[in-house]
């Protein structure tokens, strides 16, 4: 049942007062059962996180993935100075020339902007060279390991259609409690409803919106991806036609190992624009599936990108002071 378990809080963790309740009533085991087991895995550091996974974007703040070519000597120390910046959420070292890579965002309240934070980290660093590719077009952003191996080989993605919303004092002061880690626990929503002196139905209410409005992505547990088994994962870049991106887009997007699908900007020293990140539990089987994906859409070249280091992953925390505070230090060691 474990791999049952795994899949389930992935993919459609039960959004209710008692959700290890229903996940047990599903699987015919008691809510203890699946407690422990769930547990075990987290205290195994096969579970990373359960929480909500929220749209940057709609949030307001402003996102991009970065690349920096840098000195091998100088690496780690630039990643010290690197993942001090709250908004950066991963950091990885790639095998490329463009050898660290970070995601980074920066608050809608920002007064340096992104651009500017991402050249203070350049300068700080001494990176010899940097490209940043924000996202043009976003086809897919799911991570769901295949814990049972029965998942299909391709899947339909589905476009999510957006309400629209205005944000409320409530909404936001739910986002900043259920974006962090659960405790696992018969009632692991208890803390918010007494926090903000609310019931069940107007949390799980709220909750809705948010994802109807595509503001939260969805509520559901991230897994290690190592410690899971699934230990070849590859960023894999391709060439193709701009004018063609959005079907090509769609058609890799649709391989079930594919988590995230993007189309970025392509410069002088990088042709690349669509970018997919691809998990297999050994690299024949990760550098089978890019083969799979190669013989279905059109491109002029391809590239596996694969992690040598993870120098950081953690899921991205909306509204804290730590942003500011950020950037209240370099602007004073700017100015």
């Amino acid at each position: 049942m474990r791999e049952e378990i795994l899949s389930i809080i992935q993919k459609k963790f039960p959004l209710s007062q008692r959700p290890f309740l229903d996940i047990g009533n599903e699987l015919g085991l008691s809510e203890d059962e699946v407690i422990k087991i769930i547990q075990k895995e987290k205290d195994n550091k096969i579970i990373r996180q359960t929480s909500a996974i929220f749209d940057t974007k709609s949030l307001g703040f402003k996102s991009s993935l970065v690349a920096f070519e840098m000195k091998k000597e100088n690496i780690d120390k630039a990643v010290k100075i690197i993942n001090a910046h709250p908004g950066v959420s991963h950091n990885y070292e790639r095998d490329h020339e463009f050898n660290i890579w970070f995601t980074i965002a920066v608050d809608p309240k920002s007064k340096l902007g992104l651009e500017k934070s991402v050249a203070i980290l350049a300068e700080l660093t001494g990176a010899e060279n940097s490209i940043m590719l924000p996202t043009l077009k976003l086809f897919k952003i799911s991570v769901k390991l295949d814990t049972t191996g029965r998942d299909a080989k391709k899947e339909k993605v589905k476009k999510h259609v957006k309400k629209d919303i205005d944000m409320t004092a409530l909404h936001l002061d739910i986002i900043k409690l259920i974006q962090e880690d659960i405790e696992i626990k018969q009632e692991p929503f208890a803390h918010i409803i007494n926090a903000l002196n609310i019931d069940y139905p107007t949390l799980f209410e709220n909750l809705n919106e948010l994802k109807e409005a595509g503001v939260m992505r969805r509520f559901a547990s991230i897994l290690n991806h190592r410690n899971a088994g699934f230990n070849a994962n590859a960023m894999t870049v391709w060439d193709v036609e701009e004018k063609d991106g959005e079907e090509i887009g769609k058609k890799a997007a649709a391989f079930s190992a594919v988590s995230h699908c993007y189309l970025r900007p392509k410069y002088p020293n990088w042709p690349y624009n669509l970018f997919t990140m691809i998990h297999g539990k050994t690299k024949e089987e990760t550098n089978g599936i890019i083969a799979d994906i190669a013989s279905e859409i059109e491109h002029k070249a391809k590239r596996p990108l694969y992690s040598t280091r993870e120098f950081k992953k953690v899921r991205l925390k909306y509204f804290t002071p730590s942003f500011l505070e950020w950037e209240e230090k370099h602007l004073k060691d700017n100015s």
